[in-house]
């Protein structure tokens, strides 16, 4: 008898459609995994509370998240895509694991303040749901019961403390959940093409996995390289220049790169030619993905088979832990039989 695949849980927040720092990151991770894992992929909508004001756009989200993830080549036959506000077992051991989690753990978890200090939140002060969401991480990663989880780098923090949260319920109340592995990808964070942030959304200094062949030329023609190198002639550095980081992690043709990067630093080579060759690269990359992402987009019912099918094995795997957890916790009462009214 063959021992059930080991369990994956990772996810995306539905804000908007993927770019290249989610693929580098995270999804040809995801690709390469799911055939040995069995592996749930989260589309956390629950996890929106900044934009809650905005609620047509985590809709259209969750379908673009979708979409990407099949274009990629996630199976939604071998694995689950999973909507999470369909599986509302994760908001229940959410409220248990806070029993928990001591308020100072979230004020000292580097990740949240982070983003804290990031969040546009003008005069109505940082949602409640947005304090608590590392919670609902937690949740999330212990609800499949998951041994491994792919995150970016700065999502270790998170990882971190599910796994003692993991390690204090099992020591109290019997093993329950197993103590999830992080796992970072080849690209632990990808800069922006402004150069000066992590690719974001919000930043609006992305490539999307969807954006043309045009558009991604022109984002990248006007990328920010080497601002000490005021002509092609004079010496540039390679180090901690975007076009060159971006062809670390997406031209495939590693003597190309060795090239452009000698010539770049005795100043034989000028920016216009690193970056032409880095579209090029950049667009073999994305054209397939590109194709497929238009035949599942003429094709909508796939989408929604893939989501209905995926929620509802995360839907089966989250009753079984909820019960044990119910279990584990003794809030089982009417299984146990109600004690005797004391008069």
């Amino acid at each position: 008898m063959t021992s059930p695949r080991k369990r994956i849980l990772t996810g995306i927040r539905p804000t908007g459609a993927l770019h290249l720092g989610h693929y580098a990151g995270a999804l040809e991770n995801w690709v390469r995994l799911q055939k040995e894992y069995e592996c749930f992929f989260l589309i956390a909508d629950y996890q929106v509370s900044d934009y809650a004001d905005d609620i047509d756009r985590v809709r259209d989200s969750v379908w673009e998240v979708a979409l990407d993830w099949l274009a990629v080549g996630l199976d939604p036959e071998g694995s689950h895509y999973v909507i999470e506000s369909m599986v509302p077992q994760h908001a229940e051991l959410m409220v248990h694991l806070s029993w928990f989690i001591p308020l100072g753990r979230l004020q000292r978890n580097p990740t949240l303040k982070a983003e804290m200090a990031d969040l546009d939140i003008g005069k109505k002060g940082t949602p409640v749901g947005f304090f608590i969401y590392p919670v609902m991480q937690v949740a999330n990663i212990l609800m499949p019961r998951a041994n491994l989880v792919p995150v970016g780098e700065d999502q270790l923090p998170h990882i971190e403390m599910t796994r003692e949260i993991a390690r204090k319920f099992n020591r109290d109340f019997g093993d329950v959940f197993p103590e999830p592995e992080p796992l970072v990808g080849r690209v632990p964070r990808l800069v922006g093409v402004d150069g000066q942030a992590k690719m974001s959304k919000s930043l609006d200094n992305a490539i999307y996995l969807k954006d043309d062949a045009e558009t991604v030329r022109r984002k990248v023609m006007g990328m920010y390289t080497d601002p000490t190198r005021l002509r092609a002639t004079d010496p540039g550095h390679v180090e901690g220049n975007p076009v060159f980081m971006y062809h670390d992690a997406f031209n495939p043709d590693t003597a190309e790169v060795d090239d452009l990067k000698e010539r770049y630093v005795r100043g034989a080579v000028g920016d216009v030619e690193v970056k032409k060759k880095l579209v090029v690269a950049i667009n073999n990359l994305l054209e397939p993905i590109r194709e497929r992402r238009a035949h599942v987009e003429a094709r909508p019912q796939l989408v929604r088979e893939a989501l209905a099918a995926g929620s509802r094995a995360g839907y089966a795997a989250a009753e079984a832990t909820i019960i044990a957890v119910r279990n584990a916790l003794r809030l089982d009462y009417l299984e146990r039989g109600m004690p005797e009214v004391r008069r």
